[in-house]
């Protein structure tokens, strides 16, 4: 599922390195403590998460180590 990052996020990807051309691959953790590995991250705006996570707000944001 794709959805919108808060400005929040945004800000904070615009000032890190691209994995690629215009994306990035990042680990979140989840208000709920989940944590996911290697999240896509589109033009620092769109990130793609499993459909159950689509409500949960991220709590933090890394960028992933490949």
């Amino acid at each position: 599922m794709t959805i919108r990052l808060p400005e929040k996020w945004t800000r904070f990807l615009v000032r890190q390195p691209e994995s690629g051309m215009g994306y990035q691959r990042v680990d979140v953790r989840l208000a709920n403590n989940r944590k996911i590995k290697d999240v896509v991250v589109f033009n620092a705006e769109e990130i793609e998460l499993p459909d159950d996570c689509g409500q949960c707000e991220i709590e933090e944001m890394r960028i992933h180590d490949s």
